[in-house]
């Protein structure tokens, strides 16, 4: 019996032919994203859901979905997908992370020179019968400084647009290296200067925890008056409200958005202001882009329907099927030991070396370390997946390497990373026992034998006396519990690290309690996705 797939937002016929071609039933229903009951009531009839923006899959839709096997969405972002729900059912959640790179980086050009130049006001009062020339008096782009936030596949398509029109880049980005940031063009510079220097600020990040109101009335009041902003990102990286009581007090010159912090933005603090350019969520908006994600987006589809192939899985290792049952829990491993890195982690990366030591040097290295580079990421990049992962850490101009050696310990196979940063050198290492599950079995060079809990605490310490029971009293006072804890240390009075296992992610401010005392040098609160 053939796949089914449903099509239910608008998608090139280019797209939905292709489907066909590879023997996957295809209705294509482009209205039936916007009605959530009746797309409830027709979703368990399909192996895959082919959407992109309009389709929301809730954990709602997702449990009337018996059958669905995949969901693809043609573009980059799945904030309209429920990707936890989606994965404790075994759905699939694929994205097409480079289809409209450059159609975004466009986009954002382009808002750039129509606040620099005010051309939609300008265009309005001409088309009216007004000759207003001296009143849209603009500002050259040339010989200005524009500051890129984010210096990933976009970015620096960005950087090099603007290097073209002469113009002076900067970029603030945690995982740009000096070294990359030279062979850009471009100077790196760390947020609060790109913030004093800048007359433009253009913004290319994610939405995390960490890049949420990047932007800010504490950042704009560091801006130099007169700058322009333009954010074709995200919604939510710049605090509306903010921003346009800066541009009211005349600090801030004009704006360009095409994201807003609640879409479909049928209002906003940025609308009607002067010098203000808003778009309605248009960067992805060009042919060609439309159509490279609708045709990517069905071929990845069709190739997992058809042959169980993974590509661009946002929640799942690009594997094959003969791969699949041994592969699966190394990979599970790869990710948990970069996720403790990327978690730990503070300042940019300079170069990462893998180690596959006995069994895991057989084994198919590049999904590992696809994994591994993802886990590693994540914590910066919400939306990174194995096919991006490697891409990202090219293009920021880190050094990777792999190690590959027959067995040397007690261990029949394991997996060790080294990352080197601007400040220190930082390694962990792990395996997977008969249980299939990942455990840490040394960390900063100090062997220990530890499971991986959904939260914990991870602390770096000097050995000496005292520090078990300052740990517990410290947590207990905040109410956090302990459900259990690994200890090692590499020697009497040297360096020493804890794993506790708590039932949730714990606040900074008792973190900051406990590195508070002196003999604490890191405490992290981190996070696995764990069976």
């Amino acid at each position: 019996m053939a796949p089914r797939v449903l099509v239910s937002d608008k998608l090139s016929p280019t797209a939905v032919q292709i489907f066909k071609d590879r023997g996957v039933e295809v209705d294509y229903l482009p209205d039936l994203g916007k009605d959530k009951d009746k797309l409830a009531e027709v979703i368990g009839q399909y192996d895959g859901l082919a959407i992109r923006s309009a389709t929301k899959v809730t954990e709602k839709l997702i449990a009337a979905a018996e059958n669905l096997k995949v969901v693809g969405r043609a573009g980059i972002g799945v904030d309209n997908v429920d990707i936890p729900a989606a994965s404790k059912r075994g759905i699939i959640v694929m994205n097409t992370p480079f289809g409209n790179s450059i159609t975004t980086a466009e986009h954002a050009i382009a808002l750039m020179f129509a606040v620099a130049r005010q051309l939609p006001a300008a265009d309005t009062s001409t088309q009216a019968g007004k000759w207003e020339k001296s009143k849209f008096m603009g500002v050259e782009i040339t010989g200005k400084t524009l500051g890129v936030i984010g210096a990933g596949n976009i970015g620096s398509i960005v950087c090099s647009r603007a290097i073209g029109l002469k113009m002076q880049v900067i970029a603030y980005d945690p995982f740009l290296s000096k070294e990359r940031a030279e062979e850009m063009g471009v100077t790196k510079v760390e947020l609060d200067e790109l913030l004093a220097r800048a007359d433009f600020i253009t913004l290319h990040v994610p939405m995390t925890d960490k890049t949420r109101g990047i932007i800010n009335a504490e950042a704009l009041a560091k801006t130099k008056k007169g700058v322009r902003i333009v954010n074709c990102a995200r919604g939510g990286l710049v605090d509306e409200a903010a921003l346009a009581a800066a541009i009211k007090s005349g600090h801030v010159a004009g704006a360009g958005f095409d994201v807003f912090e609640t879409e479909p933005a049928t209002e906003s603090p940025l609308f009607g202001l002067d010098n203000v350019v808003c778009t309605p969520h248009l960067g992805a908006s060009t042919t060609e882009a439309q159509e490279n994600v609708a045709l990517q987006v069905a071929e990845q589809m069709s190739d997992y329907l058809v042959k169980g192939a993974v590509s661009n899985a946002i929640n799942m290792p690009s594997i094959t099927a003969e791969e699949a049952p041994i592969l699966k829990p190394f990979i599970r491993l790869a990710d948990v030991l970069g996720s403790f890195a990327g978690q730990v982690t503070e300042s940019p990366i300079k170069s990462i070396e893998i180690l596959y030591d006995g069994a895991t040097a057989g084994m198919n290295t590049r999904a590992l370390t696809s994994a591994l580079l993802a886990g590693l990421i994540r914590p910066q990049v919400a939306d990174v997946n194995m096919v991006s992962a490697p891409i990202m850490v090219k293009e920021k101009g880190i050094v990777l390497s792999e190690v590959k050696r027959d067995k040397t310990g007690v261990y029949d196979g394991y997996i060790k990373l080294t990352i080197t940063t601007e400040r220190q050198t930082r390694s962990v290492a792990g395996t997977v026992f008969s249980d299939g599950k990942p455990r840490f079995i040394q960390i900063k060079g100090i062997n220990m034998d530890a499971d991986v809990g959904e939260h914990m605490i991870y602390i770096a310490n000097t050995d000496v006396p005292g520090m078990i029971g300052f740990m517990g009293t410290t947590l207990g006072d905040a109410g956090v519990n302990i459900a259990n804890f690994h200890l090692g240390r590499d020697k009497d009075g040297g360096d020493a690290i804890a794993l506790l296992y708590v039932d949730g992610l714990v606040d900074q401010a008792v973190l900051d309690k406990l590195t508070a005392n002196e003999a604490i040098r890191q405490a992290k609160s981190l996070i696995f996705n764990v069976d």
